[in-house]
């Protein structure tokens, strides 16, 4: 199978792509490698597999229309993991258009390029955040998720609704995982 993952760099990237060269997938990985924090880290992953064969990495930012369509265009993947994000609740305060330009731009050109590239599924990150003030606990699934208290929690519940509306009006195969 032919899997994009972005984020391939990351904390859960890394290991996701790892898991999937391990049982025999190609995988392309995108990751802009930004500093939100040391990105010797992300250096330290991408080592663990980057010369394997069946993997070949691209270095770009997702909030890039152009060159996430060529990405798919040229390797027409099967399926896509989407875990690239702008990750960080209290840093969404300062710097929201980052989350806007990532989170929701970003986000946007991966589930309209699975759309046009006929992608099978996406799989996408979302997170616990998107509970907001919820004080129940434990959390379920069918919770109410509609007052979200961060820029970063609002951009992953919007990554949700468009993921349902996708779903929606072109039968595209949605899977969001809210991370703890």
């Amino acid at each position: 199978m032919k899997i994009l993952v972005t984020g391939s760099a990351g904390f859960i990237g890394s290991f996701v792509t790892q898991r999937l060269l391990n049982r025999g997938d190609k995988v392309f990985g995108v990751d802009n490698h930004n500093n939100y924090y040391d990105t010797q880290l992300k250096e330290d992953r991408l080592k663990r597999f980057i010369d394997n064969k069946n993997y070949t990495h691209f270095r770009c930012d997702i909030s890039d229309k152009k060159t996430i369509d060529s990405i798919f265009k040229k390797n027409n993947p099967n399926k896509v993991i989407n875990l690239a994000a702008q990750a960080g609740v209290r840093f969404s305060m300062e710097n929201p258009q980052s989350y806007v330009d990532s989170n929701i731009v970003g986000f946007t050109n991966i589930i309209e390029a699975c759309k046009n590239f006929k992608v099978s599924g996406l799989i996408y990150a979302s997170s616990s955040s998107v509970y907001g003030g919820n004080k129940k606990t434990p959390f379920l699934e069918n919770d109410r998720v509609d007052k979200p208290i961060s820029i970063y929690a609002a951009s992953k519940k919007s990554n949700e609704l468009i993921a349902y509306t996708y779903n929606h009006l072109f039968g595209l195969n949605t899977t969001g995982l809210r991370f703890f």
